[in-house]
């Protein structure tokens, strides 16, 4: 049995509880029900991964669903982490997005840490020089 027969992908939005608690639990920062509730909303696609039936990792696109797609959410609890479900997570992604996005998409996201290891083997690339991130936080 490889590391990942364990773990069943479900592609469903996360209920708002279910959401907070995994980017919480999984070290991405903290959203409030309410912005959690409003955000949520707007998912063009979302996966969870289930062990024992319980969520315990998730990813989602948002955007416009023509000329932007963001990818963004990707968490996966700490004892689980390790296991090649990120790439699980990427993987469901990616078919999505193949399957909708148009041929002149941008897609992107933000990459944490080590985490950008883990977007190139999807084809992410840094987009500096040219172009750099910026956010505000509210």
């Amino acid at each position: 049995m490889n590391n990942t027969e364990a773990y069943t992908a479900e592609r469903l939005t996360p209920s708002v509880a279910t959401y907070c608690h995994l980017r919480s639990a999984a070290g991405l920062s903290a959203k409030t029900e309410e912005a959690a509730r409003k955000g949520l909303k707007g998912t063009l696609f979302a996966v969870q991964l289930l062990f024992q039936g319980e969520p315990i990792g998730m990813g989602r696109v948002i955007g416009d669903g023509g000329c932007f797609y963001q990818v963004v959410d990707i968490a996966v609890l700490p004892e689980h982490q390790g296991k090649g479900l990120g790439k699980q997570i990427m993987h469901e992604i990616m078919v999505y997005l193949e399957a909708h996005a148009p041929k002149s998409a941008y897609v992107s996201l933000i990459a944490d840490g080590k985490a950008r290891d883990l977007y190139a083997q999807f084809g992410f690339a840094p987009t500096a020089p040219k172009s750099i991130g910026m956010a505000i936080k509210i």
